[in-house]
């Protein structure tokens, strides 16, 4: 409904960086700029100033980033109405996906409800890991459900949840890291160590891991991690070869680290999470799911 170029224009002037916007967008650099330099031939006017230290807007590029993030917005809207619409007409589940909250936890139940009940269908919809607080405040609008992990400090009255089971702490690090070979790790194993962890306020499960550790173990440093969980956390842990506070659901996320159970006595559940106000559709699905868990 809008020209993809406008998006990754808005892409470009929020990261500030070609090369940021390529890592956010899963595409390379090249076609980053390649497609930049398109829209401005396009509309013929110089909308992004390019210089060694990042990327900024000219006087016509700021004018063109209001109006295409109303118009990728109004856009995105209209689609997740029409989306809504179908679910509650053809029982059509939205299912939320991205790489902390990947569809495939659902994929199990998934094959025994598509032969049993027809009726239903999935649409996969990807979203970027932010923080969780807005992966819960999008149920319900850009999708009806998540699979994954739950914390029910951080999801308030945003959402319910229906549990499928419990995800136990883990620990990412590098291929070449001195513990990667171990089957589990202990909290001594770490002395020496940075242990990366999500920063103070987003996890009271994280902030209690991180507590513990910083009472009883002063001998492992504590970094915190840039931002909230996404694959430029995971990256940034094998470019500093630091270890990384991670759950055993996350273990395909990046290809140069390797993910080894954590000896600490905590998990966290995993499981559906769905709007407080169903529609139809999904509230029946939820039915379904929780029948053939009982059985």
């Amino acid at each position: 409904m809008y020209n993809a170029m406008l998006k990754v224009f808005v892409e470009v002037a929020d990261r500030g960086s070609f090369t940021k916007a390529a890592e956010s967008l899963y595409i390379s650099s090249t076609a980053i700029m390649k497609q930049m330099n398109i829209l401005e031939e396009h509309i013929g006017l110089q909308l992004l100033i390019r210089t060694p230290r990042g990327i900024h807007l000219t006087e016509a590029g700021k004018s063109v980033y209001k109006d295409a993030k109303f118009m990728i917005q109004y856009s995105e809207e209209a689609i997740d109405r029409a989306y809504q619409a179908e679910a509650i007409n053809r029982q059509t589940i939205r299912v939320g996906t991205s790489a902390l909250y990947p569809c495939k936890n659902l994929m199990d139940l998934w094959g025994r409800i598509s032969d049993e009940y027809p009726e239903f269908r999935l649409k996969v919809i990807p979203f970027e890991d932010t923080n969780t607080g807005t992966a819960y405040r999008d149920i319900g609008k850009k999708y009806d459900l998540i699979t994954g992990s739950y914390d029910p400090a951080a999801a308030g009255d945003l959402c319910r949840f229906l549990e499928l089971g419990n995800r136990r702490f883990c620990l990412a690090m590098s291929k070449k890291h001195r513990l990667s070979k171990k089957d589990s790790i202990s909290v001594p194993d770490l002395y020496g160590e940075t242990l990366m962890i999500m920063k103070p306020g987003n996890s009271p499960i994280n902030d209690q891991i991180r507590q513990d550790i910083e009472k009883g173990h002063p001998q492992i440093a504590i970094a915190d991690a840039p931002h909230y969980y996404d694959i430029e956390v995971f990256n940034y842990c094998e470019e500093n070869d630091y270890i990384l506070l991670t759950l055993d659901g996350w273990n395909d996320i990046h290809p140069s680290l390797v993910t080894i159970p954590f000896e600490v006595p905590y998990s966290i559940p995993y499981g559906i999470v769905y709007s407080t106000e169903p529609n139809k559709g999904t509230k029946r699905f939820l039915e379904i799911v929780s029948s053939i868990l009982q059985n």
